[in-house]
């Protein structure tokens, strides 16, 4: 009896066998990555986005109320750095523009002292700007990379504030 044929069979399967765990192992090693690298940019972007928010409303009420500010600068950088780390190439450079954009809102504003030299509702607003279109911007990058079905959005909630066109719902027809 030749035993060529069982042998080559018992091979094969053994070899198929170890070759479908290997590649279920990488496949699915590859979609931990992918998970865990989603869940970091989504905690990145989040603490951005609140560092952001954070210091806008706390230099608009210093302001309007013409009182002193604190506000953690290290930490709005560390957001910035965070974020830029796990972002893909498109939305890094939508952090870019953004911190640009910042910067231009925090030369008009925060470089002013709120108690003795305030600026006003229409000067925080219009200072703002910039950073009203960069944060549209930025919050639509972030989307497009999460996926496909996350469509534009044609306005932000929260973060900057002032009345902004960039801001607004276009579809909203209420007066």
């Amino acid at each position: 009896m030749d035993v060529t044929p069982v042998m080559l069979t018992t091979l094969g399967g053994a070899l198929s066998a170890t070759l479908g765990v290997l590649v279920g192992g990488a496949v699915t090693r590859r979609v931990q990555e992918r998970h865990w690298l989603r869940d970091r940019q989504l905690q990145a972007y989040q603490e951005l986005f609140s560092q952001y928010a954070s210091f806008m409303m706390a230099l608009r009420r210093g302001h309007l109320d013409r009182r002193q500010v604190d506000v953690d600068w290290a930490a709005w950088s560390a957001a910035l750095t965070a974020a830029s780390l796990v972002a893909p190439l498109e939305v890094a450079r939508s952090i870019d523009q953004f911190a640009k954009a910042v910067a231009v809102f925090l030369g008009s504003v925060a470089s002013r002292d709120p108690a003795t030299n305030p600026v006003d509702e229409k000067g925080l607003t219009e200072a703002s700007r910039p950073a009203a279109a960069a944060h549209l911007a930025l919050l639509n990058a972030i989307r497009r990379s999460l996926g496909r079905s996350l469509e534009s959005m044609p306005f932000y909630l929260g973060g900057t504030l002032g009345d902004h066109a960039e801001g607004a719902d276009q579809g909203d027809t209420a007066a």
